[in-house]
């Protein structure tokens, strides 16, 4: 996607000045995964506030090493270069330092009622042991994650987008996070077009 061989669209928009959307670029690196975070979080996001510019429409991307962003925030090639540098470990301080601050600015703007929902994994700690602290019992998951992988989350929450049915949501402090591997989500049913 990088690369200056690359002639595809999305490739083409990231070299140029104006940079492509941030959630675009994180759907073609993901694939599945985070298509569907991204699909069910622009369906079923309440921002309190939308005219909030940190909030925007609700829908933030954890980074590897800026912490919170808007989805449609635009990022570069360089910008991607930079994120693929990082890990996302919580001993890693240029990880863990900016999404702590993001956290803290995003829990000032969205006022005491608003709950936050945590897309990413909930099994590991990586996001969990930095948000948790400072959200506390605002942060919540969908409990149909439990023992679910990445591709399987992924393909619920394209449903959920496409059925208009949003998950339920439960804290995060106190959940089991990890259990069982629920049954297969039943194939899509594709109609033919002619």
């Amino acid at each position: 996607m990088v690369s200056d061989a690359a002639q595809f669209a999305l490739a083409a928009q990231l070299r140029a000045p104006g940079g492509a959307a941030l959630g675009d670029v994180f759907s073609f690196v993901s694939g599945l995964y985070f298509r569907g975070k991204l699909a069910y979080a622009r369906r079923f996001a309440r921002p309190p506030d939308p005219a909030d510019r940190f909030v925007a429409n609700g829908v933030l991307v954890i980074t590897p090493n800026a912490g919170l962003r808007a989805a449609d925030v635009a990022v570069t090639a360089d910008s991607i270069r930079a994120f693929a540098g990082e890990p996302i470990d919580l001993t890693n301080s240029r990880y863990r330092v900016p999404l702590e601050r993001g956290a803290r600015a995003l829990y000032d703007s969205i006022g005491a009622d608003c709950e936050v929902v945590l897309l990413g994994s909930i099994a590991s700690g990586k996001y969990v042991e930095v948000l948790l602290p400072i959200f506390g019992e605002r942060l919540v998951f969908p409990p149909a994650f439990v023992g679910r992988g990445d591709m399987s989350r992924g393909g619920l929450m394209l449903r959920c987008v496409d059925s208009g049915i949003e998950l339920e949501y439960a804290p995060i402090a106190g959940a089991t996070r990890n259990g069982r591997r629920p049954p297969r989500l039943e194939p899509l049913r594709r109609t033919r077009r002619a």
